[in-house]
């Protein structure tokens, strides 16, 4: 597996995965004379890119190429906007795969690394990069937080972390996601992030996590764990970098598991809500405490080696999404059409390493639920923003089970769901 990752993806990334992900950002930027860079770049990882340089980058490779474009999906708090790049080709059987960067804003590296990948996909010229392009959507969200990345904060300008937002949709930065993963229905979606080490048992350079919601189509979360196991993690592990299953302290000297300190299935999460939506889901994050005496001395060789292990997993990501893209596609159309059968269980709780308790399981869904008229005044325009369908009555509107998105609708809708938008009246008779 490690032989068909190194191949595909120097093959399918001649992105700054060959060029910017092994050598330091100033010797990328010199080996790419007259396009755009970054201020991380142009200051050897001195410094993180400023707010003004990436809206100035961006807008400077979206007119060096016909492969990009750019546009505003919303607008933050303090009035920022927020950016979607897309790249690659018109073809309606294209794959798409949507990367979500600097969801909290004190979380920098993810989206360096996002702003080099646009560049090079946007510049690449081998045949086998433009092939891949082709044959896949990328759509990137550079800074999905801006207001926090610009006062280095982990929330938005009111405090919210946008991470805990995909399900009640209160801030611009959740709605604007949202809309995003509504209208592209993306069969990846891959979440950029950093953590801080607990010395001996969680310090790898790199963690990495699937959707564990239980609603999430076993199809869809066996992709997403393949993605994390046999690609990201190796990918890692094949720059030289460590890697783990994030949220899972372990052993130092057995390897085993001995603690679970995060990771659980709550939907309002990015990876799980994703999960719950039929993308095929991945949580990434990498280390940022110091790792070495150079490190300690110079912060731009801490801040390099962040990014370049952010860019390894990339590489990772884009073979993954080459090679299994007939797999991930039956796993993520079959999940969207199983809602349309209206059978099964539904989960408010639980994990798939921590089985639902039975006050978590609705074991026979209602066949809908009924809001009054106030409530969907209230909360219609989240249920567009999520893709639910719901139907107008004189006194309010139903919102059935049948329909793709089925296991939301009690999420969004059930008395027993804890992150649950209102309280709708259950309806078992159709």
């Amino acid at each position: 597996m490690h032989r068909r990752i190194r191949t595909l993806a120097v093959a399918v990334c001649a992105l700054a995965a060959t060029g910017a992900a092994v050598t330091a950002p100033d010797q990328a930027a010199a080996a790419h004379p007259g396009l755009p860079h970054t201020g991380f770049e142009s200051s050897g990882g001195a410094r993180w890119t400023t707010q003004p340089e990436e809206w100035a980058f961006l807008t400077a490779v979206d007119r060096s190429s016909d492969r990009v474009s750019l546009r505003t999906i919303g607008t933050t708090a303090q009035g920022r906007p927020l950016q979607l790049v897309r790249i690659g080709g018109d073809r309606p059987t294209a794959n798409t795969m949507l990367l979500i960067c600097s969801q909290h804003g004190d979380e920098p590296s993810g989206r360096e690394a996002c702003l080099t990948t646009v560049r090079d996909f946007a510049r690449a010229r081998d045949a086998a990069t433009r092939r891949f392009l082709d044959r896949t959507t990328v759509l990137v969200i550079p800074t999905a937080n801006p207001d926090g990345r610009a006062a280095g904060t982990r929330g938005n300008a009111d405090g919210m972390d946008v991470n805990r937002d995909h399900i009640a949709l209160r801030t611009a930065e959740g709605r604007a996601v949202a809309a995003v993963i509504r209208d592209s229905r993306p069969d990846v979606v891959y979440d950029l992030h950093e953590y801080n080490t607990t010395p001996r048992y969680y310090e790898k350079d790199l963690l990495a996590l699937w959707p564990r919601n239980l609603n999430t189509s076993p199809d869809v979360r066996r992709e997403a764990h393949t993605l994390s196991e046999q690609y990201v993690r190796p990918g890692a592990e094949e720059a030289g970098y460590s890697s783990g299953v994030y949220g899972i302290w372990t052993d130092p000297v057995t390897g085993d598991p001995v603690r679970q300190v995060a990771g659980d299935g709550q939907e309002r999460i990015l990876r799980n809500t994703a999960g719950v939506k039929h993308s095929v889901g991945l949580l990434v994050e990498t280390r940022v405490d110091a790792l070495t005496d150079a490190e300690l001395a110079d912060p731009a060789v801490n801040n390099r080696r962040r990014v370049h292990s952010q860019l390894a997993a990339l590489k990772g990501a884009f073979a993954f999404a080459g090679e299994r893209r007939g797999r991930i596609e039956a796993a993520t159309t079959s999940a969207r059409l199983a809602g349309f059968a209206d059978r099964g269980p539904v989960w408010t709780g639980g994990a798939d390493n921590d089985p639902a308790a039975p006050d978590e399981t609705i074991q026979d869904p209602p066949c809908g639920y009924r809001l009054t008229a106030a409530q969907y005044t209230e909360f219609q325009d989240e249920l567009a923003l999520h893709g639910v369908v719901s139907r107008p009555t004189p006194d309010g509107a139903f919102v059935p089970l049948r329909q793709s998105l089925r296991a939301l609708v009690p999420l969004l809708l059930d008395e027993r769901a804890a992150y649950r938008l209102t309280t709708g009246s259950p309806i078992t008779r159709c």
